[in-house]
């Protein structure tokens, strides 16, 4: 019996690759069996059937690891529940090291997988070989293997979600192409079909590589390429155990499954071909592209040194299968931020298998509970900008990002393609005078400064130790700490909140009190109904009627997005983006005042101009607006300079502070610096899933007053229930000990957590690490003080030290210990 066409739906899922399917089975568990399926050919038949199935859990993010978690969890009971095979094999994973650098990534992966509930082990070349004993392992230095890993039947995992999305109440319909969306007032109202019409209130977008210029037209930007992969698949080799575990060997870029006793193996080539660039053809699907054994020969070459067998295996096929791929190599996951009611989950970057359960999970209760399961950052469509609008740049960095997949991951590594793209007005005069670049959306941002004259490179040269710019930090460190440093920040995201009810609007959204004076300047929190921070800001009052919004580069769609979802219905408030009508200059250190009066006919009084607070000021014929803010713990104002302006203002600092010991400084100085203050950092220290409370910020909460405001519920009865984790700072002695984040927090020796940062204090002499401390029996400062605390680092249990506040203290210009 054929099921009737639907004219309403609560959700329609456009695509029937895993990520849609596993999205229909988990609404469908939710409740929302009014839930529709669209595949517009046949299920699996765009990317999934043709993907090599490995599923491997560990990211660098704890989140993203217990989503693929999830996924595992649900595969291994999937089969079960629907009554289909799914293919799925729990052999675990095993990752190769062959050189010290490589042995060193690994361990310190190790560690991460201890601090998420992982259980990695270590091995020895030999007891990797016995693991998989067809491989040879004259150039292995050790290995990591993970027991829960494993792999699947891509097409047979995706039927069995469908099955269950139609036993749990939704419908699936295939040969159904969606032809259009009717949108009015900003919000989707119904879905268009060659089949008809839908009237619905969600639309889920999993079409794979088909999602970029299907969403665009509906001015949403889904910023992934697709790019050719490859994979062989061999005859029957006899000696392959069919319990073998998945193989990554990424000093060679190849990968390993067996299948039907013989391997798969494929890689990741440094020099990729994109697809499809003018389009995806119209009757594409079930299709695959042809061979490319030219291109794959590198890939071949470097196979058969690792597994001796293919040298003589027979081949069945060489797979060419277009996948998409994405500018940072996360997939894209969450609802539009241009678009309401219109939710995202694509370009999965060759992870989809592994992905797919826990995503779906993942986007179902994003639409049915208004929010994530937990912060998906890393993955959330928000962390893309304007430069992401860009098909050639988005192109070029994602080819850079695919060609290092399987190349060391080193800290603080930046891409290299599509640069310089947007650059403050200082760009030429700060390059020649040493700055080595960094880019965050799409901004390029001094990282740090060469001395020139000391024959200093401006250049990164990687590694997991100190790295080559070490010095130049301290140097700069000491300048912000003993006299004064000048950073550009140009790149932060600025908003304008205006109207009537401004002051209603942001009470609302800010979690601190914003109702006060013009001229106030209030750092802030707003927070989800969970209690946890979405962003962490500042806001300058600026007229009786206007605030001033500045929040992190990185940030700005992602903040822009929270606070105009968030203004209620009946305020009379605008918001807007002013980021690029402003340069910033953020004049640091003990003499900023002396320079900042010596160029301003202003005055920069302490008595006249109060920490915390903005002011419009002049210099020289300039009107700046500036905020007496700091976050690298010393004395210091952001000055706000009308784009034009910028070059002006910059050489009167310059030249003014000459005297006053003023240098140039980067953003790795105001790592090193925020980290001796204990100012916390979005999207590590604190975000989605931390509150204000358990970070230590719970003084920039207006909870003794009677002014509603998003999340305060959950913070009054998180004050009565007490902390089950809490924020803390870590300090090693050993000088040698490199902290990067993620190091394993032991407390008595038992596992309490991990660090959320990792660097260095020049002031205080120690690297430090910040993380929470957790416990199910509940966590206060005196549980905090009371343990004994190791750092496991690189698989190396080193002793700290435990501190809940500042290590420095710019008041007594002294290090506390």
């Amino acid at each position: 019996m054929v099921a009737e066409f639907p004219k309403t739906a609560k959700a329609v899922i456009v695509g029937g690759g895993i990520v849609g399917c596993s999205t229909a089975y988990h609404l469908a568990k939710l409740g929302w069996t009014d839930t529709v399926l669209l595949e517009q050919k046949k299920l699996t038949s765009g990317t999934t059937f043709h993907a090599a199935g490995l599923v491997g859990q560990l990211r660098s993010s704890a989140n993203i690891t217990e989503m693929l978690g999830y996924s595992v969890d649900l595969y291994n009971r999937l089969e079960e529940e629907t009554g289909l095979a799914t293919g799925w094999k729990m052999n675990g994973g095993l990752r190769l090291a062959c050189n010290d650098e490589r042995w060193e990534e690994v361990k310190r992966q190790a560690t991460t997988a201890h601090s998420f509930g992982l259980d990695m082990h270590l091995l020895t070349p030999s007891e990797a070989q016995d693991l998989w004993p067809i491989m040879t392992v004259e150039d292995v230095v050790g290995a990591a293997f993970l027991p829960t890993d494993g792999q699947a039947n891509p097409s047979d995992i995706t039927q069995a979600l469908a099955k269950g999305a139609r036993m749990a109440g939704a419908r699936i319909f295939e040969d159904t192409a969606v032809t259009d969306l009717v949108v009015e007032n900003g919000k989707i109202k119904s879905v268009k079909t060659d089949r008809g019409t839908i009237d619905c209130e969600v639309v889920v977008c999993c079409a794979g590589q088909w999602t970029r210029e299907f969403a665009q037209r509906f001015g949403v930007n889904v910023p992934l390429v697709s790019m050719q992969h490859q994979y062989l698949i061999t005859e029957t080799i006899d000696e392959i155990p069919r319990n073998l575990p998945t193989l990554r060997d990424p000093d060679r870029l190849t990968y390993y499954k067996e299948e039907v006793g013989g391997l798969v193996m494929g890689g990741y080539e440094p020099n990729p071909i994109p697809w499809a660039v003018d389009g995806i053809p119209k009757d594409f699907h079930f299709s695959l592209l042809d061979s490319d054994y030219d291109h794959f020969e590198p890939m071949m070459e470097l196979a058969l040194g690792r597994v001796p067998a293919l040298q003589t295996a027979g081949i069945k096929e060489l797979v060419n299968g277009p996948e998409s791929f994405t500018p940072d190599g996360n997939f894209i996951i969450g609802e539009a931020p241009e678009l309401a009611n219109f939710f995202v989950g694509a370009g999965f970057n060759a992870f989809g298998i592994a992905a797919g359960g826990g995503a779906g999970m993942a986007l179902a209760e994003w639409i049915h509970r208004g929010e994530p399961p937990y912060d998906l950052w890393g993955a959330d469509i928000r962390r893309f900008g304007r430069t992401h609008f860009d098909a050639d740049w988005v192109r070029t960095r994602t080819v850079e990002a695919y060609g290092k997949h399987y190349t060391m991951a080193w800290p603080n590594e930046e891409h290299s393609t599509g640069r310089p793209n947007q650059m403050s007005p200082l760009y030429g005069r700060l390059k020649e005078q040493g700055a080595c670049f960094g880019e965050k959306m799409g901004w390029e941002r001094p990282n740090w400064f060469a001395d020139l004259s000391a024959g200093e490179v401006p250049e990164d040269a990687y590694s997991f130790g100190r790295q080559n710019w070490f010095g130049a930090v301290a140097r700069e460190h000491t300048a912000v700490r003993n006299s004064a440093a000048l950073f550009d920040q140009t790149s932060f995201a600025k908003f304008s909140l205006k109207g009537p009810d401004a002051e209603v609007a942001l009470s609302w959204i800010a979690a601190n009190n914003v109702a006060r004076p013009v001229g106030s300047l209030i750092y802030t929190q707003m927070l989800n109904d969970r209690g946890g921070i979405e962003c962490d800001l500042t806001c300058a009052r600026i007229a009786e009627n206007e605030f001033y919004i500045v929040t992190g580069t990185g940030f700005v769609t992602h903040d822009f997005d929270w606070i105009r979802r968030n203004i209620p219905a009946d305020c009379a408030a605008v918001l807007e983006d002013v980021s690029a009508s402003y340069a910033v200059l953020s004049l640091m250190g003990p003499n900023a005042r002396n320079i900042l009066q010596s160029v301003s006919s202003s005055d920069v009084s302490d008595v006249t101009f109060k920490f915390g607070t903005c002011q419009e000021i002049e210099i020289g014929s300039v009107k700046v607006r500036a905020l007496r803010i700091t976050y690298v713990g010393e004395l210091g104002w952001e000055l706000h300079i009308p784009i034009e302006a910028a070059s002006q203002v910059y050489d009167a600092l310059m030249s003014a502070g000459e005297k006053w010991g003023l240098l140039n400084a980067g953003y790795r100085a105001i790592e090193t610096c925020r980290l001796e203050k204990g100012y916390r950092a979005w999207g590590s220290d604190i975000g989605p899933d931390h509150t204000p409370f358990e970070a230590g910020l719970g003084w920039a909460v207006k909870l003794k007053g009677n002014i509603d405001f998003k999340g305060r519920k959950a913070l009054k009865a998180q004050q009565q229930n007490g902390l089950k984790k809490k924020l803390a700072c870590f300090t090693v002695d050993d000088g040698d000990i490199v902290l990067l984040g993620r190091e394993t927090i032991y407390r008595n020796g038992e596992r309490v957590g991990w660090l959320s940062s990792g660097g260095y204090g020049h002031s205080v002499g120690k690297s430090i690490g910040i993380g929470y401390v957790r416990h199910p029996d509940g966590v206060d400062d005196e549980f905090i003080l009371n343990g004994s605390y190791e750092l496991d680092v690189a698989q190396k249990r080193v002793p700290c030290n435990v501190h809940i506040k500042a290590l420095y203290d710019p008041t007594s210009r002294r290090v506390k210990e």
